[in-house]
């Protein structure tokens, strides 16, 4: 199908239902990991497409690694606890944990042997740029001469070559941990021996070697250290070697009664790193003595062993990513500066004074939130700020700003969540550091995590106190927020303030909201609302009105959303929907879901926003509709096990702004587009001309301004898309 028709032509031909469908049972969802799997598929197929510049090919087959890791460090390592404590409960589609584990590892062998494939694909292409990877074989004596002196003065000192004996017990490997199994033999008497040579992750996968002209050059690490093994075992000459890679269970056990949380969390960090070994990955050739020595040492059983063609730890290649070919990268883009802000000198209270403002990022600069911050900080008129704060950058200037408020006297609280996947260490510097500053540090709840993005500053403004809020679908984080695309919207409506100052109290003093005036928080009210306007508009459609729903999340599983959404679409709702990881819903089946579409767009940014549109009785794009943005997606554990926000947009411009630009320009992309049909396979848009360039939602946004920051000095005539426009 076309994506012109995602818009606003007919839904495409439904599917027969497949054969054993069930619409009451379990064979009406699509199983969670399977879903997430194909969605590495599609993020690993951006590496083999010719429209993306070489360099950002590379950056996605290191991505497609690097979240193939964590889903098997997370996900699978909990599926493989399950099996292993005699589990037979099924998921929501039926499957038991077995099932799904078998049929993970079957999917997941399939795309690590494509990665390869895709790697020497694009090694190939790299040389034709002049970016070489090289093999020890390849090395010239010049090379060798320069490798010495870096191995003596980078490398060796970072080096531990262990033997393996009952004297010298097999060590511990950490998570991602990446070793040289060799068996040597001393020449001196034909002695053979086992060692392990660990591969230290604090130095660089990729070692660049001199080279002329403009060609660069890469040597793999482990290639200088297999060149330079008569140094590290003198006497001995080199038998047999191969390379392996853990991956252990990461997930995180904390004692629900846990007297100091930071401690405790701290206590469950070391216990992550020394986590069961879930997967194993070695490269072939290994001696069969060796490798059952590797497998009986990190207890894993055969089919957790992965034997690779190819390159261990293909996240690393993201190094080969250099500056100084930027012409195989996207062309450089710069986030803009809202004109209001422009308008007002910089000015944030004027700008958000003057009327809501939404931000779209990374089209709008994310340093626009940390000047609000900052700005609050540094005014003698504002009196508190409170701020969550899930995932943040090492240095950030979030925390600095916040910092600055807390030693200038100012009421500061945040509200930290240590509980954010793979950043808790840094939360927990991050907390120490605001507490050193005076600020009051939260951490919630230990049975929620807390994943709204909050922030809101109260200012003495003549005779009144003046709530100003910031509402986040993304992190506090300047880093992700150049890539991922998520929405800021800043208000100083006194609903919105007064809901901001209930959610605080709620996460500090379990002071459960029971009047919200503009919001719906999770676990509390979320899902029933998201519920209650989905079956509303489902009477509209009773009622012969129109009835439409756009929704644009991450990820949608929880089975009691997507009933409503099947029931809704039943009665006659139409019902779009851009998903860009995992979904559970079956789109497309005759007689059952053939209201329902589903899209994905993967492409140089991030999808992250969280966005849901009810047509109300009118069609969409139309006014009057209700509008929302969230911090959540669809899922159980954020609609039911974490504090989320979902907050309606009242304001007029920001309404159009969000359904005429950002949802219809999602809905309209065909340039980065992959269909879901009812058999649970993507397939990429196509276009209706094929000479005509396909539209790309990305290059819009990074073309046009937003109709909510528009200020005098901008374009009068902001683009919103709409039938007659495109």
């Amino acid at each position: 199908m076309t994506t012109s028709d995602f818009l606003h032509g007919p839904f495409p031909d439904p599917i027969d239902p497949p054969e054993g469908f069930d619409p009451e049972g379990p064979s009406r969802f699509f199983n969670r990991e399977l879903s997430w799997i194909a969605f590495n598929w599609r993020v690993l197929e951006e590496a083999s497409n010719p429209k993306v510049p070489l360099l950002e090919r590379v950056r996605f087959l290191s991505i497609s690694a690097t979240n193939l890791d964590e889903f098997y460090t997370v996900r699978v390592a909990g599926l493989r606890e399950l099996h292993r404590a005699g589990n037979t409960n099924p998921s929501t589609d039926g499957k038991t944990p077995y099932e799904q584990l078998t049929q993970i590892n079957d999917q997941a062998r399939r795309l690590m042997q494509t990665q390869q494939e895709t790697y020497q694909e694009l090694r190939g292409l790299l040389e034709a740029e002049n970016m070489f990877i090289l093999e020890r074989s390849a090395l010239t004596e010049a090379d060798r001469a320069f490798l010495d002196e870096y191995f003596l003065a980078n490398v060796f000192p970072m080096l531990s070559p262990l033997a393996i004996d009952p004297a010298h017990p097999f060590p511990f490997i950490p998570n991602t941990g990446f070793c040289l199994a060799l068996t040597i033999r001393r020449k001196a008497d034909g002695l053979k021996r086992s060692a392990l040579l660990p591969v230290p992750q604090q130095i660089d996968r990729f070692i660049r070697l001199p080279a002329e002209g403009l060609a660069f050059r890469f040597l793999p690490l482990e290639e200088l250290l297999l060149d330079q093994l008569e140094s590290l075992f003198p006497g001995y000459e080199t038998l047999n070697h191969c390379g392996f890679r853990v991956l252990r269970d990461s997930d995180m056990e904390v004692e629900e009664e846990a007297e100091d949380l930071v401690r405790e969390f701290e206590v469950a960090l070391k216990r992550r790193r020394r986590g069961e070994v879930v997967r194993l990955k070695l490269t072939g050739g290994a001696e069969p003595s060796v490798r059952a020595l590797i497998m009986e040492e990190l207890d894993v059983a055969a089919d957790e062993v992965v034997e690779v063609d190819g390159l261990l730890g293909m996240a690393d290649i993201k190094e080969l990513v250099i500056d100084e070919r930027r012409d195989l990268q996207w062309a450089p883009f710069s986030p803009r500066i809202p004109e209001r802000v422009q308008d007002h000198n910089g000015d944030m209270f004027a700008a958000i004074r003057q009327k809501d403002m939404l931000l779209h990022h990374p089209y709008e600069t994310f340093d626009t939130v940390v000047r609000f911050l900052k700005q609050a900080a540094n005014d003698p008129d504002v009196l508190a700020i409170k701020q969550t704060l899930y995932r943040t950058s090492r240095d950030s200037p979030i925390v600095d700003a916040l910092c600055e408020a807390a030693e200038a006297g100012k009421s500061v609280t945040a509200f930290v969540e240590l509980k954010a996947r793979f950043d808790e260490a840094a939360n927990i510097r991050q907390s120490r550091r605001l507490e050193r500053a005076g600020a009051h540090v939260v951490y919630g709840f230990i049975q929620y995590k807390t994943h709204a993005k909050i922030s809101a500053v109260v200012r003495r403004e003549g005779d009144k106190l003046v709530t100003y809020t910031h509402w986040g679908t993304g992190n506090y984080h300047p880093i992700t927020a150049r890539i991922y695309t998520d929405l800021s919207l800043f208000t100083c409506e006194a609903p919105l303030g007064r809901d901001a100052a209930r959610v605080f109290n709620y996460l500090s003093g379990y002071a459960q909201p029971d009047k919200l005036e503009n919001l719906a928080i999770s676990p509390i009210s979320l899902k029933d609302r998201l519920i209650e306007m989905i079956a509303r508009e489902a009477d509209h459609a009773r009622a012969g009105r129109p009835a439409q729903i756009w929704a644009k999340m991450n990820s949608i599983v929880d089975s009691d959303v997507i009933d409503a959404l099947y029931a809704a679409g039943q009665a006659g709702v139409k019902i779009s929907l851009i998903v860009r990881g995992i979904c559970g819903l079956r789109p497309g089946i005759r007689g059952f879901s053939e209201n329902i579409r589903v899209k994905s767009i993967v492409g140089r940014f991030l999808e992250h926003s969280r966005i849901v549109c009810f047509g109300s009785g009118n069609g969409l794009p139309s006014e009057p509709v209700r509008v929302f943005m969230s911090s959540a997606d669809w899922m159980g554990r954020n609609l039911m096990r974490r504090v989320e926000t979902l907050v309606e947009i009242k304001n007029p411009t920001v309404r159009a702004q969000i359904v005429r630009q950002i949802m219809a320009a999602n809905l309209y992309d065909e340039a980065q587009t992959w269909v879901l049909d009812g058999m649970g396979t993507f397939t990429r848009a196509s276009s209706d001309d094929p000479d005509k360039p396909m539209f790309s939602c990305h290059k819009f946004f990074m073309e046009n301004p937003s109709l909510s920051g528009r200020g005098s000095a901008g374009a009068t005539d902001v683009p919103e898309l709409t039938h007659t426009d495109i």
